[in-house]
């Protein structure tokens, strides 16, 4: 789950099956707080609307149920024509809209819907979801690429542990001496690959956590590694 905020209205996100899911409930009360689940009602009442709704789950919902679609597609925009998420779900087997339960209850919407529902609302509304939404997925890509640099900078750790083990240690050592030929193997890589000892680059950076091969690039890290075979 997470939630970006969007003039002063905060949205919840969430992952369905591996896509987003933005809470169209949250989107509502940028229009009218008190009176959510109606906002939601009116649109869902719109022909257009119903159109949108059907040509998505046609694309991405084999179990979706065209018949009733069809009947509510005759009847929307008519003064008699009720129309409720759960309606929807129920009667056609929607996937695109969720209803949720609990702390982070609502109505939920996959997120090509929940845009179109936020334009019907305010086009400037829509575009600064789009804005937000875009510096979320960008700050999930960063935070993904730094897991991996940190995985790969652990593999590449035992496997010269491993080596160095294996071919540099005498059988009859002290701990002290056997972790200055560890330090110094590792040196002469980090000499190699980055022109500095870790010692001279925790002096260089006292403000960065962590160690030089944590900020190091992915290729920096792939090129350590083959270094070490």
């Amino acid at each position: 789950m997470a939630k970006i905020t969007v003039k002063d209205t905060h949205l919840t996100i969430v992952q369905i099956n591996d896509a987003d899911y933005i809470c169209i409930t949250d989107l509502a009360r940028y229009k009218d707080a008190a009176h959510t689940d109606d906002v939601i009602k009116n649109w869902l009442r719109n022909r257009n609307t119903i159109e949108l709704l059907g040509i998505w789950e046609s694309l991405y919902n084999p179990d979706f149920n065209p018949v009733e679609f069809d009947g509510f597609r005759k009847e929307a925009g008519l003064n008699s024509f009720v129309m409720t998420p759960k309606k929807w779900i129920e009667s056609t087997n929607a996937i695109g809209i969720v209803s949720k339960a609990g702390r982070y209850g609502g109505t939920y919407a996959h997120k090509d819907i929940a845009l179109e529902f936020a334009s019907w609302i305010s086009i400037e509304f829509k575009f600064y979801i789009i804005k937000e939404f875009q510096r979320l997925k960008e700050e999930e890509q960063k935070a993904i690429g730094w897991t991996a640099k940190r995985e790969l900078a652990k593999i590449n750790y035992h496997i010269h542990a491993s080596a160095v083990s294996r071919n540099l240690v005498p059988p009859k050592l002290s701990k002290e001496q056997i972790n200055f030929i560890y330090a110094n193997e590792a040196d002469l890589l980090n000499v190699a690959m980055f022109g500095m000892t870790a010692k001279e680059w925790r002096n260089a950076n006292p403000g960065l956590k962590g160690n030089i091969r944590d900020y190091a690039t992915i290729n920096e890290l792939i090129c350590l590694s083959n270094m070490k075979t």
